[in-house]
């Protein structure tokens, strides 16, 4: 066999790996916190958990970028109304707000460093941190089912 045959075959091997093994092709979040994979309208997310109020208070502070399909799902003890806001967030981001189902309430697109509170259209226990535009370019809409958050570790205070 030649050299370049082995070549292709060693390429196609390598690029094919992922979807053999069944592995993602998004790279998941190196991180302190939990991290869960979720699936919304057949995109798979990667999501740092903030499920105790230290990292719940302090979100995706001070970070300069995050991948694509990666993002930070808080997880409260309990459904309410909830507000969001951006204060020492470097990073453009859009927010969606869950029932205790998993059910996107809303989306919504924050501003950088704004103080100015974002709110859930309903009571919610999940929220969902991604980078700006991601739900509406991804097509991810009010009423889509967020999989993954049930399973994602509970709210501890």
């Amino acid at each position: 066999m030649s050299k370049f045959f082995r070549a292709l075959i060693v390429l196609l091997a390598v690029s094919f790996a992922p979807f053999l093994t069944g592995t993602s092709c998004h790279p998941k979040p190196k991180s302190d916190m939990p991290v869960v994979s979720l699936k919304v309208d057949g995109q798979e997310v990667w999501a740092e958990v903030a499920n105790k109020e230290a990292t719940r208070s302090s979100g995706l502070m001070f970070r300069q970028e995050m991948d694509w399909n990666n993002g930070m799902l808080f997880v409260f003890p309990d459904t309410a109304m909830r507000a969001f806001w951006m204060k020492n967030t470097l990073i453009p981001l859009s927010v969606a707000f869950m029932d205790e189902k998993g059910n996107i309430i809303n989306t919504e697109e924050m501003i950088p460093q704004s103080e100015q509170s974002v709110w859930s259209k309903g009571p919610a226990k999940y929220v969902l941190e991604m980078n700006g535009g991601w739900f509406g370019k991804e097509g991810v809409k009010p009423g889509d089912k967020m999989e993954g958050v049930l399973t994602a570790p509970k709210a501890e205070n």
